[in-house]
C-alpha cells in the first residue's frame, strides 16, 4: 500500500499479533473452556435425573423441569417480542429529517455509531430482557401447576361468594400475569422513548414541537395500556381484600375485610377502576388526537382520586364512623375471621370443657390407684437421655445418637408400652483414620435400633432397655438393622464395588459387608463417574480402584431431605423418627399442604410458631420453610423413607385437602392411597409436633367463638416459657400415654399448657389424640381453668419446687462436687378435677458425664413431694403408703442393722454393713457416685447375709437380733437401693 501520510518511510513493525502457534493454543484453550463449562451445566442436570430415577421419582424431575422450562420460554419470548415489537415500531416511525440543533448534531454520531449494528443492538436487548423475563417466569411453576390443576375447596367466601380456590389458586397466578404485563409495558415505554429520542421523535432542547406525532401516538397507546392494567390491578384488589394482612390491636396479624375494608376501600376501589378505564381511553384517543391535553388530565385525575379516594376517604371512615365505637363496627367482620381462621388450621371442632383445677376429693389417698389408670407418666425424658444412650449403647466411636430421641408406642405383654427410641446412626466424626476411603467407602451406615421403657428406670437410674446391644437384640424380633439413610448421615457414601464396608463389631472381631440394595446410583458408566466427579467437586471418583462393577453412590440420605426433594411442593415436619415396621427400619416423616391464600384466615410464620425450647438448641428439628407465611395447613401427607434401601413413599394422609388433590393432578402417581397404609405402620403414626404447635399457637386467641370476646382481649392466653431451663423459649408439647376426663381409657396424646397472657398461672390444657387408626385421632380438648380463681401453672409448680427449703437442699446436695442437676420434661395430668404434676430429676455425678435418673418431683392440689422413686413420691402427695413398696428409715442409704448381736455372722455382718454405710455416706458427700453404688451394693450384699444367719436354727448360732431386708423394687419408675439420692429434711435418703 502507499504511504498516503507524508513522513518519513522505514521498515514497518507488527505490534501485538500473535503467532500461529500461540492463536491455535488459545483457540483451544477457549474450545475447552466453553466444554468444561458445558459439561459442568450438563453434570449438573445429568445426576439430578439419575438421583429423580434411582428413587422412582423421576415423573417429578421431568413435570418441573418442562414447566419451568415452558414458562421460561413462553413468558421471555413475550416480553422479548414485547420490547423488540416496540423498538423496531419506535424505528419505524423515526421521522425522515431530524431538526438542525446541537442536540440532533450529538445524536447524530450515536445513530452512526450504531447504525451497522442495529439489527445485532435489537437481537441483543430483546434476548437480555427475554432471559431475565424468563428466569423469572419459570420460578413461579408452582404458580402454574396449582392454578392449571386447581380444585374446588367446596368453600365460599362470606364477601365475594366466590370459592377459596379463586384465593388458593387463580388469584396469585391472575397477580403474577398483572405483574408481566406492567413490567413488559414499562420496559417497553422505555425502549420506545429512547427510540425516538435517538432517531429524532422525541426533543429535549430542539426547537419545535417535543415529540412527533408518531412518536406521541405510540407512546399514549403503551402509557394506555400500563393504565389499563392498573384498572385491571383495581379490579384484582377488590378481591385481594380478602387475603389482605393488617394491624389490628386484636390480634398480631388481621387477614380480611374490616369494616374500613368492606365501606371504604372496596368501593373506591371501584370508582378507581371506572376512573381507570376512563383515563385508558384518553390514551387511546390519541391516535385521532395527538395531543397530550386530554391523557394528561385523564391522568391527573386518576392520581388525584387514589389519593383521596382510595387514602384519605378510608382514613376518614376509620377515624370518625370505627374508632368511636369500634367493638360494634368491626364484630360482623371479627365473627367471619374467627371462623376462617379456625377452619382453615382446622380447629374448628376444638372441644373447650371448663375445668375446675382443684380436686374437691378429701381422701386423696383413694385417688393413689387412679393415677396409674389415669396416665403412664413417663419419667425417661426423650430429650434428657440421649447422652446416656450414647454412653450406654453407642458400642464404637464411630457410632452416635440424636441430640434428642423420639417416642413411640410398642407392645409389650398386649399392651402398648410408651417407649424412647433412638437409631446408632454413622458418626463419621468418631473415625479415628480420616481419609476418603475411610469416610466414604468403608464407614457406610449405622446398626441397631436402641430403645427402653418410658415409665421405667433401674436401680442405678439407667433406662430399662427393651432392644439393646450390638447388633441389636429384645422385644422388636427380628428386622433389617443397617442404616444408611438417616438424620446424621450427610455424606455420600460409594457401596457395592470391590471396597468392602465395615458393618459392626463384637468380641470376634470386625465384620465386613457389601450393599446388597437397588438404592443409588450405578457408578459403573464412566459418564456417570465423570458427572459425579463434577457436581462433587471430587477427582478420585473418576478414576479410584476402589469403584468398579456394581459399585453405587448414596447421598441426599437424611429423611427430610429425601422427602423435600421428590415432593418440593410439601412442607416438612421439623421431626422424623424411626419405627420398626414389618421388619424394616423406617423413617416416618410427616408433611403439610399450605397455602396463604384462605380468607379471612389469619396469617402466621412457620419459623416463629414452631419455635421452642428444643428447636433453640437443636437445629436439625427447625421446620422447612419456617420463614413461609401461611394462613391453611393440613398434615395431608405421611411419608417413609427406608432406612435400608432410601426407599420414599408418600400417602395421602388427608383425603378431603384440596391443596394435596391439586398437586395430585399435577404429579400424578406420586401419592398413594392411603389405604395403602399396612396395619403395622399405622400402629407407629402419630399426630405430629409442629401441626400441633402451629394449632396451639392460634388458639391462644382463636378458643373463643364470641366476636366481642375477641375483641376485648380478656380470654387471650399464651405458651408459657420452658421452666426446666433458661432458654427463654416455648415449652415444647409432650408425647404422653393419657386419658382426658372424658374418656375411657388412655390415648397416646399430644399435650400442652396455657396461661393467661402476661402472667404465670394455669388457664387452659390441652391435648390432641395422636393415636393414628382411632376414631378420635385428632380431636383437640381443651380444658379451661377458671378466671375468678387462680391454679398454678408450670413456672409456679417449677418455683414451687426450687423454693421449698427441704428440696433445695436436697438438689445442693445433688449438686455436691462436680455433679450437675438437670430436669427433665415437666409433665402436666388432669387427674379428678385437679392437675398432677410430675418432673423428673436427672443427675451427671462424678465420673459418669452421662444423666440418670436420681429423684422424682410430684405436685398435686398444693402439696409437693421430692422422692427416689415416682412410687414413693405419689404415695407421700396421696398420703397411701400403703399401697407401693415403701422405702426403708430416712436416714441415708439402706439402714444399718443395730450394732450388737449375739450371733458371731450376724455380728460381722452387720459390722460389714456399717462400715459400707459409713463408706456410702462419705461418697454421697462428696458426689462419687460410683462409690456411692459400690458401698450400697456392699451394705446389701452385708445384710443379706444377716439376714440368712439369723433365719437358721438356733443350734447354729441364730440369734434373735433381727435386720431388716433391703427395700423392695421393681415397681413401675421404682429404684431399688443403691443410688444417691437426698431427703426432704436434708438428709441422705433410703433409695
Amino acid at each position: 500500500m502507499p504511504d498516503r501520510g507524508g513522513g518519513p518511510t522505514g521498515p514497518r513493525i507488527r505490534v501485538g499479533r500473535p503467532s500461529r502457534r500461540v492463536r491455535t493454543l488459545l483457540m483451544t484453550l477457549g474450545v475447552l473452556a466453553v466444554l468444561g463449562m458445558a459439561f459442568t451445566m450438563f453434570a449438573g442436570f445429568w445426576t439430578d435425573w439419575l438421583w429423580y430415577r434411582s428413587v422412582n421419582y423421576s415423573s417429578v424431575f421431568t413435570t418441573t423441569l418442562w414447566t419451568k422450562i415452558g414458562l421460561f420460554f413462553v413468558f421471555g419470548l413475550l416480553m422479548a417480542l414485547a420490547v423488540g415489537f416496540n423498538i423496531w415500531l419506535a424505528h419505524r416511525l423515526r421521522p425522515p429529517l431530524s431538526a438542525m440543533s446541537m442536540e440532533q448534531q450529538n445524536l447524530d454520531r450515536y445513530r452512526m455509531g450504531i447504525a451497522p449494528y442495529k439489527k445485532w443492538l435489537l437481537l441483543g436487548i430483546t434476548a437480555l430482557v427475554g432471559l431475565i423475563a424468563g428466569a423469572s417466569a419459570s420460578g413461579q411453576w408452582r404458580t402454574w401447576l396449582m392454578w392449571v390443576n386447581g380444585v374446588p375447596f367446596g368453600q365460599k367466601d362470606p364477601q365475594f361468594n366466590l370459592d377459596v380456590s379463586f384465593y388458593a389458586f387463580d388469584l396469585p397466578w391472575y397477580r403474577f400475569l398483572l405483574g408481566f404485563g406492567f413490567a413488559a409495558t414499562i420496559l417497553s415505554v422505555i425502549a420506545a422513548a429512547l427510540t425516538h429520542y435517538l432517531y429524532g421523535g422525541l426533543r429535549v432542547t430542539s426547537p419545535g414541537a417535543r415529540a412527533t406525532s408518531a412518536a406521541t401516538g405510540h407512546l399514549s397507546v403503551l402509557i394506555g395500556l400500563f393504565v389499563s392494567l392498573k384498572a385491571v390491578a383495581y379490579w384484582l384488589d377488590r378481591y385481594g381484600l380478602a387475603v389482605k394482612s393488617s394491624d389490628f390491636k386484636a390480634t398480631d396479624s388481621w387477614t380480611g375485610l374490616r369494616y374500613v375494608d368492606a365501606n371504604a376501600y372496596l368501593p373506591a376501589k371501584t370508582i378507581l377502576f371506572c376512573i381507570a378505564i376512563i383515563c385508558a381511553l384518553l390514551f387511546f384517543a390519541t391516535l385521532w388526537r395527538r395531543t397530550w391535553q386530554l391523557p394528561v388530565i385523564g391522568f391527573g385525575l386518576l392520581v388525584l382520586s387514589a389519593i383521596l379516594i382510595g387514602g384519605l376517604y378510608p382514613a376518614i371512615v376509620q377515624k370518625f364512623q370505627v374508632q368511636p365505637n369500634e367493638q360494634a363496627k368491626e364484630a360482623p367482620y371479627v365473627a367471619k375471621n374467627l371462623e376462617a381462621t379456625r377452619d382453615a388450621y382446622d380447629i374448628a371442632d376444638a372441644q373447650v370443657t371448663d375445668y375446675d383445677g382443684k380436686s374437691d376429693t378429701e381422701d386423696l389417698a383413694a385417688l393413689r390407684d387412679e393415677v396409674d389408670q389415669t396416665a403412664s407418666i413417663r419419667i425417661m425424658d426423650p430429650n434428657i437421655v440421649s447422652p446416656t444412650f450414647q454412653q450406654l449403647q453407642q458400642m464404637r466411636k464411630y457410632y452416635a445418637f440424636p441430640t434428642n430421641l423420639d417416642v413411640d408406642r410398642y407392645s409389650a405383654n398386649g399392651q402398648d408400652q410408651d417407649t424412647v427410641i433412638g437409631l446408632r446412626e454413622l458418626n463419621l466424626a468418631g473415625v479415628d483414620k480420616q481419609n476418603w476411603i475411610n469416610t466414604h467407602f468403608r464407614y457406610t451406615h449405622g446398626y441397631g435400633v436402641v430403645a427402653a421403657e418410658g415409665t421405667t428406670a433401674d436401680s442405678e437410674g439407667r433406662p430399662v432397655f427393651t432392644e439393646s446391644d450390638l447388633p441389636s437384640k429384645g422385644k422388636l424380633g427380628e428386622y433389617e438393622q443397617r442404616i444408611y439413610y438417616g438424620e446424621k448421615t450427610t455424606e455420600y457414601s460409594i457401596v457395592g464395588g470391590p471396597q468392602k464396608e465395615i458393618d459392626y463389631s463384637d468380641d470376634s472381631g470386625e465384620k465386613t459387608y457389601t450393599y446388597q440394595g437397588d438404592s443409588g446410583v450405578d457408578l459403573s458408566n464412566p459418564i456417570n463417574r465423570a458427572a459425579y466427579a463434577v457436581s462433587f467437586s471430587e477427582p478420585q471418583i473418576l478414576y479410584s480402584g476402589a469403584i468398579g462393577e456394581g459399585s453405587r453412590i448414596l447421598y441426599e440420605r437424611t429423611p427430610k431431605d429425601r422427602v423435600e426433594a421428590v415432593a418440593p411442593w410439601l412442607t416438612i415436619d421439623g421431626d422424623a423418627y424411626p419405627a420398626v415396621v414389618n421388619g424394616r427400619i423406617q423413617w416416618i416423616v410427616d408433611a403439610y399442604t399450605t397455602t396463604n391464600g384462605y380468607p379471612y384466615a389469619s396469617r402466621t410464620t412457620l419459623g416463629d410458631t414452631t419455635a421452642d425450647s428444643l428447636t433453640a438448641t437443636n437445629n436439625s428439628r427447625a421446620v422447612v420453610a419456617q420463614q413461609n407465611q401461611v394462613n391453611y395447613i393440613r398434615n395431608s401427607v405421611k411419608a417413609t423413607v427406608d432406612a435400608y434401601t432410601g426407599e420414599v413413599k408418600l400417602y395421602q394422609w388427608d383425603t378431603q385437602d384440596p391443596v394435596l388433590k391439586t398437586w395430585m393432578k399435577a404429579f400424578p402417581g406420586t401419592v398413594e392411597p392411603r389405604t395403602e397404609i399396612s396395619k403395622d405402620l399405622m400402629d407407629h403414626l402419630r399426630y405430629p409436633q409442629d401441626l400441633f404447635k402451629v394449632q396451639r399457637e392460634l388458639l391462644t386467641r382463636y378458643h373463643v367463638k364470641d366476636a366481642d370476646t375477641f375483641l376485648s382481649g380478656s380470654e387471650v392466653w399464651q405458651v408459657p416459657d420452658d421452666p426446666t431451663n433458661k432458654s427463654g423459649n416455648a415449652v415444647p408439647p409432650y408425647y404422653l400415654s393419657m386419658r382426658m376426663p372424658d374418656q375411657q381409657q388412655q390415648a397416646f396424646s399430644l399435650t400442652t399448657t396455657f396461661t393467661p397472657n402476661g402472667r404465670d398461672n394455669l388457664s387452659a390444657f390441652m391435648a390432641v389424640d395422636a393415636e393414628a387408626g382411632t376414631d378420635d385421632y385428632g380431636k383437640i380438648r381443651i380444658l379451661k381453668l377458671p378466671t375468678s380463681t387462680t391454679v398454678d401453672g408450670p413456672k409456679q409448680v417449677q418455683s414451687q419446687f426450687n423454693s421449698e427449703q427441704d428440696i433445695a437442699e436436697s438438689i445442693r446436695l445433688l449438686r455436691g462436687g462436680d455433679s450437675e442437676v438437670e430436669y427433665g420434661n415437666l409433665l402436666t395430668v388432669p387427674l379428678n378435677g385437679g392437675l398432677l404434676y410430675v418432673e423428673p430429676v436427672y443427675v451427671r455425678g462424678g465420673g459418669l458425664k452421662y444423666p440418670l435418673l436420681r429423684k422424682v418431683l410430684v405436685s398435686y392440689g398444693g402439696n409437693t413431694a421430692f422422692e427416689d422413686t415416682l412410687d414413693e413420691a405419689l404415695n407421700k402427695i396421696f398420703g397411701a403408703e400403703g399401697t407401693a413398696p415403701q422405702p426403708p428409715p430416712d436416714d441415708g442409704g439402706t439402714e444399718p442393722p443395730p450394732p450388737t448381736s449375739d450371733n458371731p455372722t450376724v455380728q460381722q455382718a452387720l459390722d460389714d454393713a456399717q462400715k459400707a454405710f459409713d463408706e456410702g455416706q462419705e461418697a454421697l458427700k462428696n458426689g462419687d457416685w460410683e462409690a456411692y453404688g459400690r458401698a450400697q451394693k456392699e451394705l446389701e450384699e452385708a445384710l443379706q447375709r444377716a439376714e440368712d444367719a439369723q433365719t437358721q436354727p438356733s443350734g447354729s448360732g441364730g440369734g434373735n437380733s433381727a435386720s431388716p431386708s433391703p427395700s423392695p423394687s421393681g415397681s413401675p419408675g421404682a429404684r431399688p437401693s443403691g443410688s444417691p439420692s437426698a431427703s426432704p429434711s436434708g438428709s441422705p435418703d433410703p433409695g
